[in-house]
């Protein structure tokens, strides 16, 4: 249904130029202060689409994010308290 994506974030000397990285996935978020830029892309296609970037010229340095390993399922080993009172 909908392509698994993965999260790049990419450290640039200019920022006027980030409007060429369109061509490469979606772009998320641009740090105008921080001077990066947060890029989705397809995760099959992750490794060959993160060669041709660190190809440019104003792309510093390209950085994988880990959201999609981090687990989001939470159990909680401590009973409730709020049932020992009722």
């Amino acid at each position: 249904m909908y392509p698994l994506r993965t999260g790049l974030i990419l450290w640039v000397s200019d920022l006027k130029q980030t409007k060429h990285l369109e061509k490469f996935g979606t772009i998320h978020y641009v740090s105008k202060r921080m001077h990066y830029v947060v890029l989705y892309v397809n995760a099959e296609k992750a490794d060959e689409t993160t060669k041709a970037i660190q190809k440019l010229s104003f792309v510093k340095k390209i950085e994988r994010s880990f959201r999609n390993e981090i687990r989001t399922e939470y159990n909680s080993n401590v009973p409730d308290k709020a049932k020992l009172y009722t």
